[in-house]
């Protein structure tokens, strides 16, 4: 009976234990689509407005402290949202030159920005040396908004 006793009593705190200890660990979310830790800029330049569109900011092509590599717009980024939505490219030159025929080898996709100030965009393969500029592309309008050079 005493045996019982001191069993029961064994196993109620190990039990105690080990819920109290598994119990009280904080659940960490981490967001890919954000550089984790500090950005780092490498190449950075300022928006080159096109078309009466209002496209100011900087963007700039660094890494995070992971080492993956991002396409940052700056705080006081903006354009002309109009259509909704605007394109991002990075390019080898300041002019769009899409083509598709060959693989589109001066263009590389982005993605779609809709909202001014600070974006953040995942490079994932990271970008090629060869791409100098970001271009914002309106579709819909088949027009340039903007392009920042990137040194």
């Amino acid at each position: 009976m005493k045996r019982n006793a001191i069993l029961f009593v064994l196993f109620d705190l190990t039990t105690v234990a080990f819920f109290t200890s598994c119990g009280k660990d904080k659940e960490i979310i981490v967001d890919p689509t954000k550089p984790q830790g500090a950005f780092t800029a490498a190449k950075s330049g300022a928006f080159v407005e096109q078309n009466a569109t209002g496209s100011k900011g900087t963007a700039q092509l660094g890494t995070d402290s992971d080492g993956t590599q991002f396409l940052k717009f700056s705080a006081d980024f903006t354009t002309n949202f109009a259509t909704g939505t605007v394109t991002v490219y990075l390019s080898t030159s300041m002019t769009f030159t899409p083509d598709p025929g060959n693989g589109n080898p001066f263009l590389r996709l982005v993605g779609p920005v809709s909202k001014a100030g600070e974006n953040y965009f995942r490079m994932d393969p990271a970008a090629a040396s060869k791409f100098t500029h970001v271009i914002l592309w309106c579709g819909s309008a088949n027009v340039p908004f903007g392009y920042a050079p990137l040194q």
